[in-house]
């Protein structure tokens, strides 16, 4: 489903990405957990989304929350937290 979102994305069609994204987050995070990395991945790619489509409120909410949640779980130097900071600071 990840992999269909992003193929839609990359094709523009952003509401067909979009919903897949959102079905990607939910199921991850109630299989996963919440915190789980791939689940933070999926919120990432679903705020992506959003910046590309110029939602920059919805993308920037997401962004932070997993900015949170990385620095928790990885520390703020890891690579991953500073590549989603580096996204929310474009948003």
């Amino acid at each position: 489903m990840a992999n269909l979102a992003s193929i839609y994305r990359n094709q523009g069609r952003w509401k067909e990405g979009e919903d897949l994204k959102v079905k990607v987050v939910e199921a991850r995070a109630r299989v996963l957990g919440e915190e789980h990395p791939s689940t933070l991945t999926a919120m990432a790619n679903l705020a992506s989304t959003y910046w590309k489509q110029g939602r920059w409120k919805e993308g920037e909410e997401l962004y932070v929350k997993v900015v949170e949640a990385r620095a928790r779980l990885l520390g703020d130097k890891h690579p991953d937290t500073l590549a989603t900071m580096d996204s929310l600071a474009l948003t």
